[in-house]
């Protein structure tokens, strides 16, 4: 009996709000809101538009970089492993990878935005 409560419940919640979101007029529907925004590129332009090689690089880069801080997330637990040397190690070791990657990008001039 409960559960069948809680069933009709929840079908005739979602039914209500289902037709509420019919019934409501569209507010602030203006021409800027109904169209459509692909990361700032224009959807009515060919398709095959030059794309730039440097905001590429740039996503990447932020990719491996963020790849690389969530690695590092899971360090305040891992605080609690019975091996703390090695893991104190291993997190060195990857935070000076770190270190030593972002220096690499910024001697190689990858994150200029000027050239």
């Amino acid at each position: 009996m409960n559960f069948a409560l809680i069933l009709m419940t929840n079908t005739l919640l979602a039914l209500l709000l289902m037709i509420i979101t019919f019934w409501l007029p569209q507010l602030n529907g203006y021409m800027e809101k109904s169209t459509p925004y692909e990361c700032g590129f224009d959807p009515m332009f060919p398709a095959r538009v030059p794309f730039s090689m440097k905001f590429f690089l740039v996503a990447i880069t932020f990719l491996l970089f963020d790849l690389e801080i969530a690695l590092l997330l899971p360090l305040p637990w891992a605080l609690q492993t019975t091996n703390l040397p090695l893991m104190v190690m291993s997190s060195l070791l990857l935070i000076i990878i770190l270190a030593l990657s972002l220096a690499y990008e910024w001697l190689q001039k990858g994150l200029d935005w000027t050239e």
